[in-house]
């Protein structure tokens, strides 16, 4: 039998390790999300404009590094919910500007304790999750299509 390790082992495989830890990630926010009334992919967009506002959907996307096909939906149902604003930008009716209405602004209070409770929930401290982000950045600029 050979000392080197199997390279088709599934417990040898980063794919499948990222995928599960993604899965729990974000499975440990769910629980902290549902009573602000947001899914995960919301919180993201909510994150983003609670940094800067307003911002124009490309942009957005672009911030999430999501489709705009897949944004969409998400500002709709954020929209219907009272937490943002979607307008045609005054000058440029192409650009569709993404606004925080002060329910949106207020929720930015109720959502500081979760990632508290998420390090809590990891059992990791800040440093091991500082060092994790920072590789799982480095991979993430890995695997972007170069222009």
């Amino acid at each position: 039998m050979s000392d080197e390790p199997d390279l088709l082992a599934l417990e040898n495989q980063v794919c499948f390790a990222l995928a599960v830890a993604a899965r729990g990630v974000i499975g440990a926010y769910r629980p902290l999300l549902e009573p602000l009334g947001l899914t995960h992919p919301q919180y993201l967009v909510m994150l983003s404009l609670w940094g800067i506002e307003p911002q124009s959907q490309r942009d957005l996307a672009r911030a999430l590094q999501l489709d705009p096909a897949t944004l969409s939906p998400l500002l709709k149902r954020l929209e219907s919910q009272g937490y943002v604003d979607r307008s045609r930008r005054v000058g440029d009716e192409r650009t569709l500007d993404i606004r925080l209405t002060p329910e949106g602004r207020a929720l930015r209070e109720q959502a500081l304790g979760i990632p508290p409770a998420v390090v809590e929930r990891l059992g990791m401290s800040i440093d091991e999750l500082t060092e994790l982000r920072e590789s799982l950045g480095r991979v993430i600029e890995a695997v972007q299509p170069t222009s």
